[in-house]
């Protein structure tokens, strides 16, 4: 059974870090992308960003860039979203999700698009206070 767990939020001043974690247990990651998503209050899921562990390529939602950091540890099969200067922006569940990495970076929309990944987490709180 595919399962997906994530870690690691919480509530963090403005300017504050957090480090959130996915781990995934059922499978492995090698022909898998790994995710991050964010549902805010009043908004749609957006995706934040990604990581293909087939071709080793990163993605990110343009806001996060320069703040946010994806990263793999394949021997503990966990995905880790650093996430520096934060902003109450940013307040929002997170949510981890894997999708075969040849279908998601092959989406039209690109792989911050949630349609092909196809196992979710059930999320993580991040607050950022102003």
């Amino acid at each position: 059974e595919v399962q997906l767990v994530e870690s690691g939020g919480g509530l963090v001043q403005a300017g504050g870090s957090l480090r959130l974690s996915c781990t995934a247990s059922g499978f492995t990651f090698a022909d898998w992308a790994i995710g991050w998503f964010r549902l805010a209050p009043g908004k749609e899921r957006e995706g934040v960003s990604c990581i293909s562990h087939s071709s080793g390529r990163t993605y990110y939602l343009e806001s996060v860039k320069g703040r946010f950091t994806i990263s793999s540890d394949n021997a503990k099969n966990t995905v880790y979203l650093q996430m520096n200067n934060l902003k109450p922006e940013d307040t929002a569940v997170y949510y981890c999700a894997a999708g075969l990495a040849d279908i998601v970076t092959g989406q039209p929309m690109g792989p911050l698009s949630k349609l092909e990944y196809e196992y979710w987490g059930q999320g993580t709180q991040v607050t950022v206070s102003s």
